[in-house]
């Protein structure tokens, strides 16, 4: 899961008015969650084995990747080379996750470049210059002290980089991203060059190296959301006539030629390798179901572990219910899930977005429709959400009513809540609570575009919860 940038002049409903809900009687706990019944979670825990890497995930939750942007930055008069280092308050984000029985907990947005960001605060690992390594392995004990696997999503930006942080951005072509949020724009990328192009494959090797070396147990090469790879495979951005662009195959082989690199230079066939791609795009031109179809079975030939589908881009919102049947079913994915599993005979499948209740979650498992569920934005609200499943504590999230498309920024601020350790996380089910956090925003938002183009913050508004639910409870 990305957070969404969509451009939407007006302020839509959230999506949460859709579902039933029930009231907690405790407050600490949620005014509201959706409504669910209670069952027995037994297939959610589960171990799962992956295919190639041979290594097992304790139980079918997979927290899924979100841009956290808690990593310390460089200052004005120091060189860019300081920026993404790890901070305190990313190492407890991810520390309060390893204490939430969560099967699989993905990193999200690791950089390979420290000028090619999604945004200010991003965890950057090209190299090991300032002993970065140890700071993120410390990250890695965190997450894994009681029992995750952790991975690590490696993305490149491409185009889709603000024009603040990535003034020369690169692409597949020359396509311009013509949306702008908060005072934010995209320059005009430039396509990469061949030679360009392997450095940038090397990059990734090197990249995923380093993630071994600091004691992560994979990595998951970002192909999906409107990122770089996804640019060389979408035909609406991927204009090229050499080798890598065309028909699929030319479009999807800068992806395999990472991949190869990855295995070539990992030292470790215990490594996971897994991609996390889209679906569908939802915009005309884009990626086809057809054409992720096809890549996944070329996936699995790869030895790829597991795939983990999503769908959308900046210019095509995904995060919300595109169809009633999903909608009935929670996962926005989960129809496209079915039709794909069937056709692997080894790598997994996890679907990522819109689950809410724990009947859901065992439905997919139950039915077949995929392997794992992956969780974004309710793990932000309640880290230890997983734990409270298993245990039949909680049969559903915590709500969500701030408004769409602002939701999955709202989630941003509880992460730096957690990050800084703050007792309470505010809780978005509660009216009050979530008018403080559009004032605030405004408020952020406002002061943001008056310095552009300086960027000196996360673009998370800062809240200390007044109605917020106790996850430490």
């Amino acid at each position: 899961m990305e957070y969404d940038k969509s451009t939407t002049g007006t302020r839509a409903s959230p999506e949460a008015r859709t579902y039933p809900h029930e009231t907690t009687s405790n407050t600490n706990g949620g005014r509201l969650r959706v409504k669910g019944p209670q069952i027995d979670t037994s297939a959610l825990n589960q171990p799962i084995t992956f295919p190639f890497a041979g290594r097992t995930a304790k139980n079918r939750f997979l927290k899924a990747p979100m841009t956290e942007r808690l990593c310390h930055w460089n200052k004005d008069n120091e060189p860019i080379s300081n920026r993404g280092f790890p901070s305190e308050e990313y190492t407890r984000l991810y520390e309060r996750w390893g204490e939430g029985e969560i099967g699989i907990i993905i990193a999200g947005n690791v950089m390979l470049r420290y000028d090619a960001l999604e945004a200010y605060g991003n965890p950057i690992l090209p190299d090991n210059h300032d002993n970065r390594v140890e700071a993120f392995r410390k990250v890695s004990d965190a997450a894994k002290k009681h029992g995750s696997l952790f991975i690590a999503q490696l993305s490149h930006p491409g185009r889709q980089g603000g024009a603040a942080l990535n003034p020369n951005p690169v692409s597949a072509s020359d396509v311009q991203l013509k949306i702008a949020w908060a005072g934010n724009t995209f320059n005009q990328p430039r396509a990469l060059t061949i030679p360009e192009i392997k450095d940038v494959v090397k990059q990734w090797g090197e990249t995923a190296y380093l993630c071994w070396q600091a004691g992560f147990d994979g990595v998951q090469v970002h192909c999906a959301h409107g990122y770089l790879l996804a640019q060389f495979l979408s035909l609406t951005t991927n204009k090229r006539t050499d080798a890598y662009g065309g028909d699929l195959d030319n479009r999807s082989r800068i992806i395999f030629e990472i991949i190869a690199e990855i295995q070539r230079r990992v030292p470790d066939s215990g490594f996971i390798v897994c991609v996390k791609i889209n679906s569908v795009e939802f915009q005309p031109g884009g990626q086809t179901p057809e054409d992720c179809r096809n890549l996944c079975v070329k996936l699995e030939e790869a030895r790829v572990d597991f795939v983990d589908l999503s769908g959308g881009t900046f210019e095509g919102r995904a995060f919300e219910h595109k169809k009633e049947s999903t909608k009935a079913r929670e996962s926005y994915f989960i129809e496209f899930a079915e039709l794909l599993r069937p056709l692997l005979k080894k790598t997994k499948v996890y679907v990522t977005g819109g689950f809410r209740t724990a009947s859901g979650m065992v439905s997919a498992i139950e039915s077949n429709a995929c392997d794992g569920v992956g969780i974004g934005r309710p793990l932000g609200a309640e880290p230890l959400l997983c734990r409270d499943i298993l245990a039949g504590k909680v049969a559903g999230a915590i709500e969500n009513f701030v408004p769409l498309p602002l939701n999955t920024q709202a989630t941003g601020t509880q992460l730096h809540q957690v990050g800084n350790g703050h007792r309470l996380v505010s809780d978005w089910s509660d009216g009050g609570e979530v008018q403080r956090w559009i004032e605030a925003n405004e408020k952020e938002t406002e002061r943001k575009i008056k310095l552009l183009p300086k960027v000196d913050s996360s673009g998370y508004p800062a809240l200390r919860a007044e109605v917020g639910s106790d996850y430490m409870r």
